[in-house]
């Protein structure tokens, strides 16, 4: 038989890994629907097999115990193979975890993984869970494997679990072989860690193998687990360590000291805010864990500089009373947004927004420092204002610093470039609040918000709010609410109100 791979025991004695993954299930969950197909088990199999031979580069050696029924020889002949066996996948259902044999399986696979290296490479679990209907407790699992998140391979349709599979449609099939590759992807990845620590060159293999710094990914609520996802893949593909990687405790305080202590570990945290507003742990606040997580990240960041980035792409409309003041306070309140960058254009902005923020923060900080000596300001107005801005342009000019106004020429894709470009090239921006009426007003802040998501690895926008005539209800507001970065010109110019600008830019 071709060997999967080989790793030392802890007396230093070889231990050949004859098969790579060995299937746990219980066989009622494979029974074939109608009768003359295979079952979920089988298909799951034979697929799995099919694609982690294509990750692998050679055949994926996949076992599982495929009789009814069967005699104690039987199941001993099985248990004396996990020895020889790299992984365990575990299928879970209600079934799986009220079967006294599949517990045994799992429970002597692990005795047998210890004397073979150990459960755990590198953090790294020999045992996966995929879960293929939930359950409402795994407690007759070992603690350690009801810790770990595992593959969910069902979806919730009408408050419904349903596992997924290709028979039930296109969609279902669609992501049901997404979950699969990102299953045969971690597999590979985990049997070629194996294969490695076995080699003459652990040093090199670890290195090649291992993380790069850890990126706190926020738990979400469910509208955006696909998403969330296909990020999670992308970023494990270029090597960087996930946090969480377990199962967080749902009782709040737990839950709170647990986030807390993964976000110390972190310099980025990443947010997906969604319609829904998500799992509300067991706790005196009622608060969800997206909420949560956003309250802890903003603390984080005010108390070591915790960089963040948060994804609600436009049009998302809250189903929830409690998810539409989330989002509110998300655009209004500083406090809400602090140390992040809200990003409303759509996954792939955010995902080259998320990219480029790792590039920067893995710069040295030398080379993050070298930047030109002349600040530019985007100073975005209303065609009907551009004079009235003269006075503004100059005092700036005579401070060393460049500005640049709107195109107001030419068709609209033109117009929209040259807009696009002021915002990537600038250090800060004025929307200059004059003629251009609120819904004016409330179109450029989206337009700069957007911009975060193509800057690349430039540092965030320094935003300001210049106020100037006519007076009107929502410039009185800005000034009643104090918000912040506002510059209040509604009587006349006054370079001591412009000073703060200034100054942020020095």
């Amino acid at each position: 038989m071709t060997k999967a791979g080989s790793r030392c025991g802890p007396g230093g004695e070889t231990m050949n890994f004859e098969r790579h993954v060995f299937i746990s299930y219980a066989h009622d969950d494979n029974r074939p629907i109608p009768p003359e197909q295979l079952g979920w088990i089988s298909r799951f199999h034979a697929a799995l097999e099919a694609m982690l031979t294509m990750r692998l580069g050679r055949k994926a050696q996949i076992w599982r115990d495929e009789k009814l029924s069967g005699n104690d020889l039987f199941a001993e002949e099985i248990l004396s193979q996990f020895a020889k066996t790299a992984i365990l996948l575990s299928v879970v259902t209600p079934r799986y975890v009220e079967s006294e044999w599949c517990l045994r399986e799992f429970s002597e696979f692990c005795k047998a993984a210890e004397q073979s290296g150990g459960v755990a490479l590198e953090n790294k679990a020999r045992v996966i869970k995929v879960i293929k209907t939930p359950v409402r407790t795994d407690g007759a699992l070992p603690f350690f494997a009801r810790e770990m998140l595992g593959y969910e391979f069902y979806t919730v349709v009408d408050q419904a679990p349903l596992e997924l599979d290709p028979a039930y449609g296109l969609d279902f099939g669609q992501k049901y072989n997404v979950k699969l590759a990102k299953l045969a992807w971690d597999v590979a990845q985990l049997l070629e860690r194996l294969k490695a620590s076995a080699t003459a060159r652990p040093q090199a293999s670890e290195s090649s193998a291992s993380s790069r710094m850890p990126v706190y990914l926020a738990e979400c609520s469910s509208d955006r687990r696909e998403e969330r996802e296909a990020l999670e893949s992308e970023l494990r593909l270029h090597g960087y360590q996930l946090l969480p990687d377990h199962q967080l405790p749902m009782d709040e305080d737990a839950y709170v000291g647990e986030v807390t202590r993964l976000l110390a570990q972190c310099k980025l945290s990443i947010h997906l805010v969604g319609s829904r507003y998500g799992v509300v742990p067991d706790g005196p606040s009622q608060k969800s864990v997206v909420v949560l997580q956003n309250e802890l990240g903003a603390r984080a960041s005010r108390e070591s500089g915790l960089r963040r980035l948060i994804w609600l792409p436009d049009g998302t409309i809250a189903s929830h009373p409690a998810q539409e003041q989330f989002i509110r306070s998300l655009n209004v309140e500083k406090d809400a947004q602090l140390g992040a960058d809200l990003i409303t254009a759509d996954l792939e902005t955010f995902k080259g927004a998320v990219h480029a923020c790792l590039s920067n923060i893995e710069k040295p900080a030398t080379t993050r420092s070298l930047r030109t000596s002349e600040k530019t300001v985007y100073l975005i107005c209303d065609e009907r204002d551009r004079e009235e801005t003269i006075r503004l342009r100059r005092y700036l000019k005579a401070q060393g610093i460049k500005v640049t106004i709107p195109m107001f020429d030419g068709d609209a894709g033109t117009v929209r470039q040259a807009n696009k470009e002021s915002l990537s090239e600038c250090e800060a921006v004025v929307v200059f609040y004059g003629a251009g009426g609120e819904a004016w007003r409330r179109s450029v802040e989206s337009d700069v918000k957007k911009a975060r998501g193509y800057r690349g690895d430039k540092p965030p926008l320094v935003c300001f709010t210049y106020l100037s005539s006519p007076a009107t209800a929502d410039k009185k507001d800005l000034i009643d609410l104090e918000e912040t970065n506002v510059i209040d010109a509604l009587s006349t110019f006054s370079e001591a109100a412009v000073k703060p600008l200034v100054d942020a830019l020095g």
